[in-house]
Order: structure tokens, then C-alpha cells, then sequence
């Protein structure tokens, strides 16, 4: 009896082991999928390796680079290159519209209209609209970004690949939301462009960019020890900028002598930070660091022309050239030529030099050279002599003689500038702008005002007429001073177009009424049009 218990008992428990084999074998076969899945994660890792975005070589077509580094970097739902769209030229707007429309144009219509709903969500996805060269379909001359917020792995990304452009002119930022941190790396991406191509049109509209930014913009402008050759036009319209930052855009000019385009429209910049503006226009004081440094680079140029006229050089007669240069580089704006038989005729500055050398003041040879000179024309170097000789103009004899057949209105202002960018060609040759011709009154140092810049916008501020006043100044100065120079000057004439309307003053103020006189027969547009009238008539 007692064995019959113990055979059912025995019985159940045979069939363990093979359950415990069963469930050995499930494991195993659960260790081996587990094994298995790695196995086919190994091929992404391997290829992440070559995927460093530093070691990538641009290739100059924005479309490409902007996408592989944007992958390289991690970035997946980056923003896509796309040509800036143009309005349909075959759109002519008709009398024919205001007939009632067919059963055909109900269906196109309608067959628009879905194509239009369907790109609706694509039309506002962040996008990177570019303009390119005619000629060459994947060279970017204009870059626009519009309505997205620009973060700053964007710009580390544009850091890369923008200074392989070489054809890239403008770049257009409006309502990116532009932070302090991120608008400090873009101007710090800007000198990295400027060494391998030239960045003339900057916008950087609707930003909300306040005095700090200004300031970062002011000191991008020109320092006392750097300034920017190749900007040409800088639009700061519809920002937060008042005084504080009218001031730092204001020290920004006093050196600058390549911009010639500046708006400051719809800002909050009230007299004070006008009055600054209007104090660069006409002559200002230098300040001590100023005069300081005015000092050492005259010093410096002094060095440079004795050792240039050192007696153990072999080309006498070439030295001797180069001293007429420097001599008559303040005298006039006339053309130098690299043949010493022209030279011999400008024999007033060379008995100037002369008595300069035996008294060895070169400060006050330097400062004596002539108010003649204008802010851009430097000492030209040797082998642009020529070039010099060809006949090359500035911006009153090339407005009067270009614009063919174009109309009058915002066309004809975007020729003249276009014209007016071959002043900054001069500049990228000219001297330190603290080398120019000062004047000394009362123990104090004045320099000429920036007589470069050409179009200053400040409509929709906080100006009274007490601001008004020092523009009034500044354009009294700048036209006496256009009235002394001779047909043959050439160079900068100051300001052709500013405005100041919608502003806290009465449009009807003595003041106002004197400033649109005295700016009228220097704006070029609407000289322009008394021209066209009166040959008409």
C-alpha cells in the first residue's frame, strides 16, 4: 500500500526535467534574438564615424552644404534651400477681370485653389530663400530668411558653409528673432565672409534689436583700430533702438567711410541720439585716444617715406615719384599717373614737400595737405596708378552719365547706389580715415564729418525740433562745403537723401521747411525729373 502512493506520486514528476529542457530551450532561444539585435544596429554606428561636420569640405553650392552639414550635425527637420519665388510677369491685371467668370475659370479656379490648400502647410515651413547669378543657377548672390526664428546651431551651420560663396552679396534677416547671444555670433560671421567674399547689403529688419545690439552693430561699423570696407547699405528699420543706440551707431560712422545706405526708420530715437547722428556729419572732435592714435599712424607713415626715399635705393627716380604721390595725394583728387614727366607739373605741393622735409614736422605735413581731399581718396598704390588714369568717377559724374532709358522712382535710387558701390572699391585702398586733413581750433582737433553716406532714414522716430536743428547744421555744412569744391574735384558729397517725416514736429516748422530746401537740389531722383520737365517743356 505503501508503494501505490508512490508511483502516482513518481509519475508527475518525471515529466519535469523535460520541462526544465523545454524552458532551457526558450532561453536560449530568447538569448540568441537578444544577440541578434544589436547585430543589426552595427551598421548605422558604423557608418556615424565619417559624419563629422568638421571634417566636411564645402563645395560653394549652398544647397548641398547647408544639407549635409545640417545631417552630419544631427539636425533632421532642418530648413530647405529654395529659390526665392518671383510674381507670375505673365499676370497682367485687366478690365477683363471685372467680367463675370466663365464655367472653364470656375474650374481652374477651383482646381487652384486645392492646389493651393494642399501647399498651404508647405508654404509656411521654414525656408531659405536664395537668389542666384543668371549665368550660373547654383552661385547665391542674396540670401533671405523670413519669419522663422534663426536658432544658433543655424548659425554655426551658415559659419561653415556661407564663406564658400564667393558670389554672395546681401544677406536679408526679418523678424528671425534675433536674441543678444544670436545676433553676436551672426556679426561675428561676418568678418569670416568679408576675408573670402564681400557682403555689400545687410537687413536686419523687424528684430527687435534694442541699444546692446546696436551697440555690437556700431562697433561691426568701424573701432579705432578696424573698420568695415565692404558693407555698403545696413537696414536696421522697425527695431526697438533709441538714443543709447543711435549713439553707438553714431561712433560707428565716425570712422566708417565704406557705408552708404543707412535706416534707422521706425525705431524710438529721439533728439538726443539725433543729435549725435547729425554730429558725424560735419566736423566733430576728436577724442584724446583718438588723437593719440592719430598720432602713432602719422608717426608711422612718416617712417614709411623716409625709408622709401633712403639713399641706398637703387631706383632714385621711382622714389622720387612716390614722394610726389604722397605730396599731392592731399593737394587734389586729380588722376596720378605712374609717368614722372606728368608729375613734374604739380611743382606747388612738391616745394611744399620740400619745405615739410628740412623743418621734419610730419605731423603738420600731413594736416597741411589741403582741405581739397575727400574722406575716400587715399594714397593709391603703385600698380592701381593706371588703373586711377582710366578714367574712373564717382558717384555726381556717374549718375548724370549712366541710368539710360531708366524712369524716375525707386528704380533710379538702386542704380545710383549700384553706381555708388564703386566708391567702396576706393575705399578698400584708402588710409585710415584719423589721417585725414583735421583742423585745430581752440587746442582741440576736428575732423571733417562722414561725407560718404548718402541716404539716412529716419522717419517714424521721436524727433522734435530740437533734433532738427542739428541736421539743419549739418546739411548747411555739407552744402557750403559742396559749393567750395571745383569741377574738378571729385569724391563724396554727403548726404542726397534724408528723411525725417512722421516725427514729433509740425511738417510746417521753419526748420523742416529749410532742410527739405537745402536736401532738395541734391536729391538725384528729382533733380532728375526738373530735368525731364524742363527738356519737355
Amino acid at each position: 500500500m505503501s508503494t501505490e502512493p508512490s508511483a502516482p506520486g513518481t509519475s508527475p514528476r518525471t515529466p519535469r526535467p523535460g520541462a526544465q529542457k523545454s524552458s532551457g530551450a526558450i532561453t536560449k532561444k530568447g538569448d540568441r534574438a537578444a544577440k541578434e539585435k544589436p547585430a543589426t544596429a552595427l551598421p548605422p554606428l558604423g557608418e556615424e564615424e565619417p559624419k563629422n561636420p568638421e571634417e566636411y569640405q564645402c563645395s560653394g553650392v549652398l544647397e548641398t552644404d547647408f544639407a549635409e552639414l545640417c545631417v552630419r550635425s544631427g539636425y533632421t527637420d532642418f530648413p530647405k534651400v529654395v529659390t526665392r519665388p518671383r510674381p507670375n510677369q505673365n499676370f497682367v491685371l485687366s478690365a477683363s477681370m471685372s467680367e463675370k467668370p466663365t464655367q472653364d475659370d470656375q474650374r481652374l479656379s477651383a482646381s487652384c485653389s486645392q492646389n493651393s490648400l494642399e501647399s498651404k502647410y508647405v508654404f509656411f515651413r521654414p525656408t531659405i530663400q536664395v537668389e542666384v547669378e543668371q549665368e550660373d543657377s547654383k552661385a547665391v548672390k542674396e540670401i533671405y530668411i523670413r519669419g522663422w526664428k534663426l536658432e544658433d546651431r543655424i548659425l554655426g551651420i551658415f559659419s561653415k558653409c556661407l564663406p564658400s560663396l564667393s558670389q554672395l552679396q546681401a544677406i536679408n534677416l526679418w523678424k528671425v528673432g534675433l536674441t543678444d547671444k544670436t545676433l553676436t555670433t551672426f556679426i561675428a560671421l561676418l568678418p569670416l565672409c568679408s576675408s573670402t567674399l564681400r557682403i555689400s547689403h545687410l537687413s536686419l529688419r523687424n528684430n527687435s534689436i534694442n541699444d546692446h545690439g546696436a551697440q555690437l552693430l556700431g562697433q561691426a561699423l568701424s573701432t579705432l583700430n578696424n573698420s568695415n570696407r565692404t558693407l555698403v547699405s545696413l537696414n536696421l528699420g522697425f527695431n526697438h533702438i533709441g538714443d543709447e543706440g543711435a549713439g553707438y551707431i553714431a561712433d560707428g560712422l565716425r570712422l566708417n567711410r565704406s557705408l552708404l545706405w543707412l535706416s534707422l526708420a521706425h525705431n524710438r530715437i529721439q533728439d538726443k541720439g539725433a543729435l549725435k547722428l547729425a554730429e558725424v556729419l560735419r566736423p566733430f572732435e576728436l577724442t584724446h585716444t583718438e588723437v593719440v592714435e592719430r598720432r602713432r599712424l602719422l608717426l608711422e607713415k612718416g617712417t614709411q617715406e623716409r625709408s622709401s626715399r633712403s639713399p641706398s635705393s637703387s631706383r632714385h627716380g621711382d622714389s622720387k615719384t612716390e614722394r610726389e604721390k604722397f605730396q599731392t595725394a592731399g593737394i587734389s583728387n586729380v588722376t596720378l599717373v605712374d609717368k614722372p614727366e606728368k608729375m613734374q607739373t604739380l611743382k606747388t605741393p612738391k616745394g611744399l614737400g620740400k619745405k615739410k622735409e628740412k623743418s621734419g614736422e610730419v605731423v603738420k605735413k600731413e594736416e597741411k595737405s589741403g582741405p581739397g581731399q575727400s574722406p575716400t581718396q587715399g594714397t593709391p598704390k603703385k600698380e592701381d596708378a593706371t588703373k586711377a588714369g582710366k578714367g574712373k568717377v564717382t558717384i555726381p559724374e556717374q549718375k548724370m552719365s549712366k541710368g539710360k532709358g531708366i524712369k524716375t522712382g525707386s528704380k533710379e535710387k538702386r542704380s545710383i547706389l549700384l553706381e555708388s558701390e564703386q566708391l567702396v572699391v576706393e575705399a578698400t585702398e584708402m588710409v585710415n580715415p584719423l589721417l585725414e586733413p583735421v583742423e585745430h581750433r581752440d587746442g582741440k582737433v576736428f575732423m571733417p564729418g562722414n561725407k560718404v553716406l548718402l541716404h539716412l532714414n529716419l522717419l517714424r522716430n521721436r524727433i522734435t525740433e530740437v533734433g532738427l536743428e542739428g541736421f539743419l547744421t549739418a546739411v548747411q555744412y555739407q552744402v557750403q562745403v559742396s559749393k567750395s569744391r571745383t569741377s574738378s574735384s571729385k569724391g563724396p558729397l554727403g548726404l542726397l537723401w534724408l528723411s525725417l517725416a512722421k516725427n514729433c514736429f509740425d511738417p510746417q516748422c521753419p526748420t523742416y521747411t529749410m532742410i527739405q530746401e537745402l536736401m532738395l537740389p541734391r536729391d538725384p531722383v528729382k533733380a532728375k525729373v526738373r530735368e525731364e520737365e524742363a527738356t519737355a517743356t
